[in-house]
């Protein structure tokens, strides 16, 4: 049984994506999407731990599923069962198909990365978790779109790039003919490349995950994707890069000053995010900024818990990210219905929205607080501690600053009420990300009688204060900010090199290339994909 569940995970979008094949399948498309996420939460449910499913003997390709892997998995397969029920009803009838046709692999790809075991099986799901996701970026079609789309497969395609040398040099530095990851770790720490097989690792996830200056694509793909797509990019996507991370630089086999780097970048990620993030007026700009801000969060963890040497940071880490999946899909969502409330039914937006808002500052009994107690081991205390309280505070501001712009976006007409079905998944999926972590904050090693002591309440609600303080400021004076371009540092840097260098002219040549041919981008995944069967050759 944990068998099938296990195969069925990545295969069952895989499946449905052949249906559509079918005329029948087509017109259904939208109302069948959110099926295919229910194999991976019911995977997530009754396969963690199991025996592996093994493929080939010899090479060791198979699939698995561990604790953390399980923890992101369920969370991840229900923002996308989620999100699928809420394109359904927003999305037109027209791009149903082509929707859908990206959508599918897509997935397949995002659940399909928490049960790969082996280099091959985890490269070609990775893959497919992100070149796919292309097509989603462009689906409207604007020059946004398109402009957003070749940024995000460019950075793409580099990232896979790196971690394909990466997978190559561990492939070739073990023993026998195993691809397991956990056979390809160990001979790690002596290997003499060890350092630049860590540096291509950290590229290759750290663009996924969002760490800057790998952040750049966040902030333009998310606004311009439609909303469902947004949700699971910010939400389930780029936690790719996050369990990336956490297979292939386990606490026990990377150098302590590796971990150092890591914490560093992860707190100068979760700053950045913050301070971009406040100029911005776009709300679904404002949730990329803190997507990149919260990500910085998790990849402090990980650093801290090299650094410390703590047994169980995946899965604090994992269970931190749980709550980002569930509360960032959430809001995300709820930019899509914002517009269709007015008068008292904006609270069913906004209502949510403040909660989950102070959820990310660590506000007391939100799921965002037990997020936070959840890597005190790690963030708890010194240099660390007064970092990440800091970064609570900033986002707290944050998040208040984007339920302001949201509330700009509620409908004028006071009797407006939203339909219903887009609104059950939005607030499915908000109270998921307030009970979920209440349910499962023992398996991250938390102790609620310790997290609901009087001391530690305290401690969690004065960044909650400073982060109200400063939005107080931020609303007296924010005005003379200036907007921050989306995208920060690549805008900047296209705008010289189209000064210096003919490299801004071979982009724009790129971006018309891609709009004539969308089949570019399934050739990108066909090259991937024949990449990684190579290896198993090699």
């Amino acid at each position: 049984m944990t068998a099938l569940l296990l195969a069925a995970t990545p295969l069952a979008p895989l499946l449905l994506l052949a249906a559509l094949a079918y005329p029948a399948s087509r017109a259904r498309a939208l109302g069948l999407l959110w099926m295919a996420p229910l194999p991976g939460f019911a995977c997530a449910l009754f396969a963690a731990g199991a025996e592996p499913l093994v493929f080939h003997r010899e090479l060791r390709l198979s699939l698995a599923l561990d604790a953390p892997a399980a923890l992101l998995l369920g969370a991840a397969a229900l923002l996308w069962c989620g999100a699928s029920a809420y394109a359904r009803t927003a999305m037109p009838r027209q791009d149903a198909l082509r929707f859908a046709v990206w959508w599918l692999p897509t997935m397949a790809g995002s659940l399909g990365v928490f049960v790969a075991a082996d280099l091959v099986s985890f490269y070609l799901v990775y893959a497919l978790a992100s070149l796919p996701a292309w097509g989603l970026v462009i689906h409207d079609r604007t020059s946004r779109a398109w402009s957003a789309g070749s940024t995000y497969i460019l950075l793409t395609v580099i990232g896979e790039a790196a971690l394909l040398a990466a997978f190559a040099l561990l492939a070739a530095g073990a023993p026998g003919t195993s691809l397991a990851i956990a056979d390809m770790l160990p001979p790690l720490a002596d290997a003499p490349l060890r350092d630049v097989v860590i540096a291509l690792l950290l590229l290759g996830f750290g663009l996924k995950a969002g760490l800057v200056p790998l952040h750049v694509w966040l902030p333009l793909a998310h606004p311009a994707a439609p909303t469902a797509a947004s949700a699971v990019l910010s939400g389930a996507i780029i936690k790719a890069g996050i369990i990336g991370l956490l297979r292939f630089l386990p606490i026990e086999a990377t150098p302590t000053e590796w971990g150092i780097a890591i914490a560093a970048i992860g707190f100068l990620t979760a700053f950045w995010g913050v301070v971009f993030g406040i100029t911005q007026r776009n709300p679904k700009t404002i949730l990329a900024y803190s997507s990149v801000s919260q990500m910085g969060v998790v990849a402090a963890v990980i650093g801290m818990g090299v650094v410390g040497g703590i047994a169980a940071t995946p899965a604090a880490a994992a269970y931190y990210a749980l709550h980002h999946v569930l509360a960032k899909g959430a809001l995300f969502l709820a930019t899509g219905i914002a517009d269709k409330c007015g008068g008292p039914a904006r609270w069913l937006v906004l209502g949510p929205t403040i909660i989950l808002a102070l959820g990310f500052g660590g506000m007391p009994l939100t799921g965002g607080w037990l997020a936070k107690e959840a890597v005190k081991a790690q963030l708890g205390s010194g240099v660390a501690g007064t970092f990440a309280a800091l970064s609570a505070a900033g986002s707290t501001l944050l998040m208040l600053q984007f339920t302001r712009r949201l509330a700009t976006t509620v409908a004028e007409d006071a009797a407006a009420r939203p339909p219903l079905p887009p609104l059950i998944p939005w607030l499915g999926l908000a109270t998921a990300a307030v009970a979920l972590p209440w349910l499962l904050f023992a398996t991250a090693g938390g102790h609620y009688a310790s997290a609901l002591s009087a001391d530690s309440l305290l401690k969690a609600l004065w960044p909650v204060l400073a982060g109200l303080m400063l939005l107080a400021v931020l609303a007296r004076w924010g005005a003379r900010l200036p907007e921050a371009p989306e995208g920060d540092i690549i805008v900047a840097a296209r705008r010289a090199l189209s000064c210096a260098t003919p490299i801004d002219p071979m982009l724009t040549r790129a971006e018309v290339a891609l709009r004539a041919w969308p089949i570019a981008g399934l050739a990108l995944i066909g090259v991937t994909i024949a990449l990684g069967l190579v290896m198993v050759v090699w």
